[in-house]
């Protein structure tokens, strides 16, 4: 369906462009690093808006990391914490491992976060339509997680645009109060790579090129 992140976010930025009405400060783009940020950069110069990231992390399952039970965001002394009980019961997730996953993953988004910033505050999200931007959504739990995040400082709207998600995730983030703007909705689903022609790891440093391009002073 895409040919790599480039061509998917400038497909992406035209359909957000059409969609959202605001431009300049009044909007903001939050990337999901990292993949989600090379995606985001082209919606954030068609909104004429700045670019920042929002770190959410996927929670693994004992013993199969890339499978997730969950996800979990940040914001400011904040924990948001998305869960599937229905996997972690079939899968017998003790407490103590959640408790220990849980803490991993919070060290891993402070890590990128100061990586990906530097000394450079976070962007100001009060009163401003809030775009977050993944390269693809599976099973939503990280987008709803970061979603949590966002509403804590009160934005005046939040609007969730990916190239690609599965119906029944967009239906669980409409349902949190959320528009989302997707170009592609197949079926089956699987794995978000596999509507990707190139797919390649991002690094952190690509990250960090992209927002050090993008991102207002």
């Amino acid at each position: 369906m895409f040919r790599d992140r480039e061509e998917a976010g400038r497909r992406l930025a035209q359909r957000v462009a059409e969609s959202v009405s605001e431009r300049g400060a009044a909007v903001l783009v939050l990337g999901i690093p990292r993949g989600g940020v090379l995606v985001a950069a082209p919606v954030a110069a068609a909104l004429e808006a700045g670019l920042d990231v929002m770190v959410p992390r996927k929670l693994g399952a004992p013993g199969n990391p890339e499978l997730a039970i969950g996800a979990l965001a940040v914001a400011g002394d904040r924990e948001f914490l998305v869960l599937d009980p229905r996997a972690a019961a079939w899968l017998e997730v003790s407490d103590a491992y959640l408790e220990a996953e849980r803490a991993r993953q919070r060290a891993e988004i402070v890590r990128r976060d100061r990586a990906y910033r530097g000394a450079r505050p976070p962007l100001e999200l009060g009163g401003r339509v809030v775009v977050l931007v993944d390269d693809g959504i599976a099973t939503g739990m990280t987008i709803r997680a970061a979603v949590a995040a966002v509403r804590r400082a009160a934005p005046k709207e939040v609007v969730v645009a990916a190239p690609v998600a599965p119906l029944g995730s967009l239906r669980e983030i409409e349902a949190a109060g959320c528009r989302a703007l997707v170009l592609e909705t197949p079926w089956p689903f699987g794995a978000v790579g596999r509507f990707y022609a190139s797919f390649d790891s991002v690094e952190d440093r690509e990250v960090m090129r992209v927002l050090a391009a993008s991102r207002p002073s």
